[in-house]
């Protein structure tokens, strides 16, 4: 019985962590959405859209001029993950050289955390 409300406790204090991270996610996307949209529709933006992001190819949004170096991650039908992304975000070059982002600023590895959970698990 103990056994059982402990991995219940466990359970909800994970399910707890995984919401506010949501919304620490939510509100550290709201600089991104100068040159991002969560809107597969939403067209003629500086970068992709980054709805279903998570297990999506690299290069694979729809109506988006990707760079050379993002058509060739694509071709090696490279995808998102949690480490992808992350990585990405501390250093965009690093991940896809020639890829045409900036490094975002003033993001604490916390932040990337954050929205990378939020924009995965969406």
């Amino acid at each position: 019985m103990r056994r059982a409300v402990a991995a219940a406790l466990v359970a909800l204090g994970l399910a707890t962590t995984a919401v506010a991270r949501a919304q620490e996610g939510a509100v550290v996307f709201k600089a991104c959405q100068a040159c991002h949209s969560l809107d597969p529709a939403k067209t003629g933006m500086a970068g992709p859209h980054l709805a279903n992001l998570g297990g999506r190819p690299l290069g694979s949004a729809e109506g988006f001029d990707y760079s050379p170096a993002f058509r060739a991650a694509k071709a090696q039908r490279l995808a998102w993950d949690r480490e992808r992304l992350l990585s990405y975000l501390a250093d965009p070059d690093a991940v896809v050289q020639g890829g045409w982002m900036s490094p975002p600023t003033g993001l604490s590895a916390a932040d990337r955390a954050a929205v990378a959970d939020y924009l995965l698990n969406r």
